[in-house]
């Protein structure tokens, strides 16, 4: 078995005399290179850059997946984060996962095992606390710069190309926030359907931030959502008619979830959409496979129960599709343009399949990408992202990610939340406001500038 090795946070003069950093770290660095340490066999670790001022040695300690936030407040001087037999189960008392540089982000992102263990850990400690103007409703004038929304468009290029966005929501409202604000933009406008059997407080506390902004607003009609049900479908064409009656002259529309997260910018989103798509609808999707045929082929019925909404199939056989449609089957979400939406809401043929698909299981999934078919890959299995997907999730072409948890996950959210406000700060072509960049403290306290 190797030897637990032992990094001293070197400022502690309890754990290691200044006078033994030079000594220590030596004697450290050929242990490292005699038995190359994985998390089982590391035990208290950190790094203070005024003492180890060798580049190599830092590296060598990063490389090693040495390099973790501190841990103090110890039950005994020598503590493994991990029991190192079953003999000896030494634990933490409490681990301080609130200060540290951005290195176990960037860790994250590029995968390293060490890092997703530790975040994991730090994890555990997580005391969530409220947003600001979360709780406790904020005044109009103060309430965009307090939740650091980007109040300007950050180029001519933005500016002059509007994006529309529903946003279906139920549940966690700062996961919502956080949203919003990561997809807000002044030129751009926001539709949210509330479900109507959210709570009043979450809906008055939505209310109470959508009413600071000109360009966001509660859909006209709500729904009661039932998941895999034909409210779902009906909620987001609620607010498409909504939409389309604005006075902004929006180019595409996006719907998304409220935990759903960017993984581009909104400039990096409209020159993909410029681009690659140019006035063409996104709707993936692939002939119905012969496996989700029943979906479309026997009646379901929306049910409530003890309280719990829920699709039951009703074992009554479908008609054929109307117009002898062939029926694709793909994702719910989608990007459409101005003049699709308004082929949807006004079209005999979008009509008709729309009330054939009243009774379907799921119908945003082939409603969508039917329609776009008139003149991929199947997946279902919904996937809660966590530390071990940040390195893909970054490293993908897709726009958006679903879903995150930030009760559950809270590390990448916070990781993810301040990549892309770093990138959009970046690229902006105007001054940056101070309000603009996101708090420099929180509970995973990563030191990032602009």
């Amino acid at each position: 078995m190797r030897p637990c090795v032992y990094l001293y946070y070197a400022a502690v003069s309890w754990l290691i005399p200044d006078e033994d950093v030079t000594h220590h770290s030596q004697e450290l660095k050929k242990l490292i290179q005699l038995h190359p340490p994985d998390l089982e066999n590391v035990c208290v670790t950190n790094f203070d850059s005024k003492h180890f001022k060798d580049k190599g040695f830092k590296k060598l300690l990063w490389d090693s997946g040495l390099l973790y936030p501190r841990f103090s407040d110890f039950s005994e001087v020598k503590v493994p984060l991990y029991d190192e037999s079953n003999d000896q189960k030494l634990r933490v008392k409490r681990a301080e996962c609130g200060f540290y540089p951005d290195e176990l982000c960037s860790a994250l992102f590029v995968g390293k095992p060490a890092a997703f263990k530790i975040g994991n850990f730090c994890q555990k400690s997580y005391q969530p606390k409220a947003l600001s103007c979360i709780q406790t409703s904020c005044n109009c004038s103060t309430l965009p710069k307090t939740l650091h929304f980007i109040t300007k468009p950050l180029s001519e290029e933005e500016g002059n190309f509007s994006l529309a966005y529903i946003i279906t929501i139920h549940k966690e409202l700062e996961m919502f926030v956080r949203l919003l604000r990561a997809i807000y933009m002044p030129q751009n406008i926001y539709c949210i359907h509330i479900d109507e059997k959210s709570p009043r407080d979450y809906k008055t506390a939505v209310q109470n931030i959508v009413n600071c902004f000109e360009n966001i607003f509660i859909s006209s009609k709500r729904e009661h959502v039932v998941y895999a049900g034909f409210s779902r479908l009906q909620a987001d064409i609620n607010c498409m008619r909504d939409l389309v009656n604005s006075k902004v002259q929006w180019n595409y529309v996006i719907n998304l979830c409220g935990q759903d997260y960017p993984l581009k910018t909104n400039k990096e989103i409209i020159q993909y959409l410029k681009s690659k798509w140019n006035g063409k609808n996104i709707t993936p999707g692939i002939v119905q496979p012969l496996h989700v045929k029943h979906r479309t082929e026997i009646s379901y019925r929306e049910y409530v129960h003890s309280g719990v909404p829920y699709v039951y199939p009703a074992k009554i056989r479908k008609a054929q599709p109307p117009h002898n449609l062939t029926i694709y089957f793909g994702s719910a979400y989608y990007i459409l343009t101005k003049d699709f939406v308004q082929f949807a809401l006004s079209d005999a043929r979008a009509k008709a399949l729309l009330e054939w698909s009243r009774d379907t299981y799921s119908p945003d999934e082939h409603y969508w990408v039917t329609l776009n078919r008139l003149p991929g890959h199947y997946v279902r299995d919904i996937c809660i992202y966590g530390l071990g997907d940040l390195q893909w999730i970054i490293e993908s072409p897709h726009l958006f990610a679903n879903k995150f948890e930030a009760g559950r996950n809270p590390l990448a959210l916070e990781c993810l939340e301040r990549r892309l406000r770093l990138k959009v700060l970046r690229q902006a072509q105007v001054p940056i406001e101070q309000h603009w960049r996101l708090q420099r403290r929180s509970h995973f306290d990563m030191q990032l500038a602009v």
